[in-house]
Formats: C-alpha cells, sequence, structure tokens
C-alpha cells in the first residue's frame, strides 16, 4: 500500500501578465474563507467591476519585478519545487512506498491535479500538510475546502491525514533561529528585529480565527530561542487589504514609527512565509525598506525565508514523519 505525500501552498499567476494576474486574482479573491464580506452583492460588484479591471496590471508590474529572481518563473513555485524533492530525498531514506505530488491553492498547479496524480500511483492513504506554520482559516482551512471538494465526486476516497499547523514545531524554530543568526554573522545584528507576518482582517480573529494567536506565540518561541530582550523585537502585519481593521500593528506604520524615534537599523523576518515571494522579496525587501529609509533609518535589512535550507526540509520532514 503507497502513502501519498502532498504539500500546498498559496499558489502563483502563471506568468506576470495583466491576463494572468486576473485570472488568479478572480479565484483567489472568489474564495470566501479569504475574502468574507457583510455584504456579498457589493462585494462581487466591487471585484468584477473594478478590482479585476485595476489591481491585476499594477500587480503585473510587481511580479515582474521578482519573476526569474531565484531560478525561471515564479520564485514561490520554484522554492516549492525544491522543497517537495528535498522532503521527498529524506523521507525516501527512511520510508518505502511513498509517492509525492505538489498543490496550489490558487493557480497551476492544482490541488485536484495533484489528489488525482497521486489516486493514480496508487495512494490509499494522502497526508496533507500546507505550508502555512500558522493556522487560519483563510489558508489552512481554504485548503481543506478545495481537498474536500475534489474528494466529493471520488467513488473510494483514501484516507486524508491533514496537518493543520507547525508552528510550535523545535525544528521550525531551531530553523528560523539558524538562519537569522548565519544572516547576523554576516550582516552584524540590528538596533530591532522586526518579526513581520501577513496580516488578516481584525474581525476574522474577533470571529475565533486563532492565526494571530498562532502568530504571536511563534515570534515569542523565535525570540525566546535567540535569547532576544523585549526591547530587541518586535512583532507585526503585512500585506493589508481594503479599508477596514486588519490585525495589528501594522508593518508599514511600525518601520515608519521605528525610524522617527531613532532606530537605525532593522532587520524583518518573516516566519509564516515557508518560500519567498511577492509578499517577501517586493513588499518587504523593496517597498517596506523604501518607507523605514524614508522615514530616517540608515539600514534595513531582509531575512531571507527559510526556502528549501537543508534544517527546513529536515523540519518539514518531521513535521510529516510523525504521521507517517
Amino acid at each position: 500500500m503507497k502513502t501519498g505525500i502532498l504539500l500546498t501552498n498559496l499558489g502563483t499567476p502563471d506568468e506576470p501578465t495583466k491576463p494572468a494576474l486576473k485570472r488568479y486574482l478572480a479565484e483567489f479573491l472568489s474564495d470566501p474563507r479569504v475574502v468574507d464580506p457583510p455584504n456579498k452583492l457589493i462585494w462581487w460588484l466591487a471585484l468584477n467591476l473594478v478590482i479585476l479591471n485595476i489591481r491585476p496590471k499594477k500587480s503585473a508590474v510587481n511580479y515582474a519585478k521578482i519573476w526569474n529572481s531565484l531560478g525561471p518563473g515564479s520564485p514561490l513555485l520554484n522554492i516549492t519545487q525544491s522543497q517537495l524533492e528535498g522532503v521527498q530525498q529524506v523521507l525516501s531514506k527512511q520510508h518505502s512506498n511513498l509517492e509525492f505530488e505538489l498543490g496550489m491553492r490558487y493557480g497551476n498547479p492544482s490541488i485536484s491535479s495533484a489528489l488525482n496524480k497521486l489516486k493514480d500511483k496508487g495512494c490509499s492513504k494522502v497526508i496533507i500538510l500546507p505550508l502555512y506554520p500558522q493556522y487560519s482559516k483563510t489558508t489552512t482551512l481554504s485548503t481543506l475546502d478545495a481537498i474536500d471538494l475534489e474528494l466529493e465526486s471520488w467513488p473510494s476516497k483514501p484516507e486524508i491525514v491533514f496537518i493543520e499547523h507547525y508552528y510550535q514545531n523545535k525544528a521550525y524554530i531551531q530553523a528560523l533561529n539558524n538562519s537569522i543568526k548565519e544572516y547576523q554573522a554576516e550582516h552584524g545584528k540590528p538596533d530591532k528585529l522586526l518579526i513581520s507576518f501577513h496580516g488578516i482582517p481584525q474581525r476574522y480573529v474577533d470571529n475565533g480565527d486563532i492565526y494571530y494567536q498562532h502568530c504571536m506565540q511563534t515570534a515569542d518561541l523565535l525570540a525566546k530561542s535567540l535569547d532576544l530582550q523585549d526591547d530587541e523585537w518586535q512583532a507585526s502585519f503585512q500585506s493589508i487589504f481594503g479599508r477596514e481593521e486588519w490585525t495589528k500593528p501594522y508593518t508599514k506604520d511600525t518601520l515608519e514609527s521605528l525610524a522617527k524615534s531613532g532606530i537605525e537599523n532593522v532587520q524583518v523576518v518573516c516566519p509564516g512565509f515557508s518560500a519567498d515571494c511577492l509578499e517577501t522579496l517586493e513588499e518587504i525587501d523593496d517597498e517596506n525598506r523604501g518607507y523605514f529609509m524614508q522615514a530616517g533609518g540608515k539600514g534595513f535589512g531582509y531575512i531571507p525565508a527559510l526556502n528549501a535550507r537543508n534544517d527546513h526540509i529536515d523540519a518539514i520532514a518531521s513535521v510529516i514523519s510523525d504521521h507517517l
């Protein structure tokens, strides 16, 4: 009997063009887990009449900045494929009869196609790890929605093991620790380490999403592993969209405030992103770097995501191994 290993991530457009971004954003922003507006009709009109006619062009420009930056094509897709290959090498040495596939929640390769490939390979059990260390309904539960939707039509379903989070995994925290220390050994220590996570609407947290709690616990575990004092680090939230309040403090506002308060050197790490992507390479390392420097900062460093580092691959493999 074979066991399938499915790694998933958020996804990426097929290319950095307006038509490709329009397809990708239409799928992403139509997901009710991602955008759950009080008035669905008004949101549908705004999305289809305004947003999808304006945002794809701007997003395509931003994607073009990072396209091919970490190998040919999409950085997120390249890195996630490398992660899958690394995990396959580690786990195949420890276990037999394993099959491996990659699926993206939005875009290609899809979760549906990955599940069907594992079915064709004869997998009677599938272990699914969304590469989101912190659980959120907007990401983790949305992934489960896509899995359930695909399996609905299957007359015979495999055993599904769905891993919801790994923010407390010791190997994951140690990999973050290692990456930060290695970066600082080369670039020096900053006045402040900013630990930035992707934000979600505060309303979602108020309604029971545990994402904020997981982020703050991750930040605290990481700071403790680095032996940081309270005034040496801070957590914040990036990638704000729309007009309603999101989880605070905002990364942009925090960086500007730090610069104006006399903090000259900051480094930013993004533990919620398992792979570098638009939100880290363009938004943090370019856009938010600019905010900090324009507000009076002197030095800004972005510490890369864990990507396909050996210690990160081992951490992912260890999370999956617990269910083999």
